[in-house]
C-alpha cells in the first residue's frame, strides 16, 4: 500500500501552513502518524480542525460496516474498465456514507463544503483533513476486499504557490490502465459522495459547478 512520500508530505505540509492559522497546526509527527495509520473498524483516527489540528479516535460497528459493503454489492465486479468505473462510483458513495457515520460520532457532521468563511461553524474540515480521512476510509475498504480494481496512492496537492491557494485530495490508480484519479470530498457538505475524476483534470483546477462553495447560501445573507 502506498504511503506519503517525503516530497509529497513536505508539499502537503507546506499547504497546511499556508491554509490555517499557526495555533491550529498539528505537529508533524501527529500528521504523519494519522496518515500512516493502519485503520481497523474497532479503532481508527480521523483528522479535523484544519490541517489535522485535532485527531479524534472512533470506530465502526459491524452493522454500520454492512451499510458500506451493501454499496459494493449492487453488482458483480470483474477486472474490466467498465467495472472499474463502477467501483469508483461505489468508492465515492461509500466515502459519503462513512463521513455521515463518523461525523455523528466525532461532531463533524456539520462540516460544510470548502474551508474559507466556514471557521465559525463547528466540526469544520479543510481539504487536508478531507484528503487524509478519505485515504483512511479507502484503506478500510481495501482491507475488507471492497476495493479490488484500484490501488490507493498518496494524497496530491494542486495550485501550489504559483496559481492560487494549494488544495489537496486523496488519490487512487486504476490497476488495469494505470490511470490516476483524484478523490476529493472537500467540494460538498458532510455525507455527500466524494468527487472522483481523472487526476489530470483535477490538477487543471476542476471545480464542480453545483458545489455549495460557488452557490449562494441565501439563508446566510
Amino acid at each position: 500500500m502506498s504511503y506519503l512520500t517525503p516530497q509529497l508530505f513536505y508539499s502537503s505540509l507546506l499547504s497546511i501552513i499556508f491554509l490555517i492559522p499557526l495555533n491550529l497546526q498539528a505537529a508533524i509527527t501527529d500528521i504523519t502518524r494519522i496518515y500512516k495509520q493502519t485503520p481497523k473498524l474497532a479503532a481508527f483516527g480521523i483528522c479535523t480542525g484544519g490541517g489535522c489540528a485535532e485527531i479524534k479516535q472512533t470506530s465502526l460497528a459491524d452493522y454500520e460496516w454492512k451499510t458500506i459493503t451493501a454499496i459494493f454489492e449492487t453488482s458483480n465486479q470483474s477486472t474490466d474498465t467498465t467495472d472499474a468505473q463502477l467501483e469508483r462510483k461505489h468508492i465515492a458513495e461509500a466515502i459519503g456514507a462513512l463521513e455521515k457515520m463518523v461525523g455523528a460520532k466525532t461532531a463533524t457532521s456539520t462540516d460544510r463544503a470548502g474551508t474559507f468563511n466556514n471557521s465559525e461553524y463547528p466540526g469544520q474540515l479543510d481539504c487536508n483533513d478531507e484528503a487524509i480521512n478519505s485515504t483512511t476510509y479507502m484503506r478500510l475498504m481495501h482491507q475488507h476486499g471492497l476495493i479490488k480494481l484500484h490501488q490507493i496512492e498518496d494524497m496530491r496537492t494542486r495550485s501550489f504557490f504559483l496559481f492560487g491557494w494549494p488544495h489537496s485530495a486523496a488519490s487512487i490508480r486504476e490497476i488495469a490502465t494505470g490511470e490516476r484519479y483524484a478523490v476529493d470530498s472537500w467540494f460538498y457538505d458532510n455525507g455527500f459522495p466524494a468527487t472522483i475524476i481523472p487526476l489530470s483534470l483535477w490538477k487543471s483546477g476542476y471545480f464542480p459547478s453545483d458545489s455549495p462553495i460557488v452557490s449562494k447560501r441565501s439563508a446566510e445573507k
